[in-house]
């Protein structure tokens, strides 16, 4: 293995879910590449159905931590981004095309994040009803746009060693 996969092997292995932030704060600058990152995923027939809300508000980070039952680190997260899809514009307008969609563009911005030596977590919105009014409602997105995710981001309070959870049994040759 070359230099160059090796390094890219270790940050993929290297991210894990950081759910304890240090105080400090994530510069605009930064926040515009993790979001050029995530908008570099692919997506069915180039749609692009990601949408995003960018979150820095304390007072919208603790809603959304209440909205959240396992958002609770959102309370000292530098900022969150909600990762949305626009039914619309997605594929066939299909809702599954969406989710991959959006599911690309969180790993983009998760490995992102990683790259710059934030902290970062991924927090489910869909497929809860519950979860998606609230969120649709505390942030103000529109009927057609589905939030889908949002990402707790800022300084890593805590460290976790790399990892891979690589299963053979997971995994099957030319037929099942």
């Amino acid at each position: 293995m070359n230099d160059q996969a090796k390094a890219m092997l270790d940050m993929i292995f290297g991210r894990r879910s950081i759910r304890v932030f240090a105080p400090g704060t994530v510069d605009d600058a930064t926040v515009t590449k993790l979001l050029e990152a995530a908008m570099a995923a692919p997506s069915a027939v180039c749609k692009d159905p990601w949408r995003f809300v960018v979150v820095r508000d304390r007072q919208t980070l603790e809603a959304l931590a209440g909205v959240l039952s396992n958002g609770q680190m959102l309370r000292s997260a530098a900022l969150a981004i909600a990762v949305c899809g626009d039914v619309e514009a997605a594929h066939d307008r299909q809702l599954s095309y969406l989710l991959q969609d959006c599911a690309a563009a969180i790993e983009n911005l998760l490995l992102a994040a990683h790259a710059f030596g934030l902290g970062a977590c991924w927090l489910g919105v869909h497929p809860r009803e519950n979860r998606i009014s609230r969120v649709r409602e505390i942030l103000g997105i529109p009927p057609e746009v589905i939030p889908v995710a949002c990402i707790a981001l800022g300084r890593p309070g805590e460290k976790k060693p790399a990892r891979t959870r690589f299963n053979p049994g997971y995994v099957h040759y030319e037929k099942w």
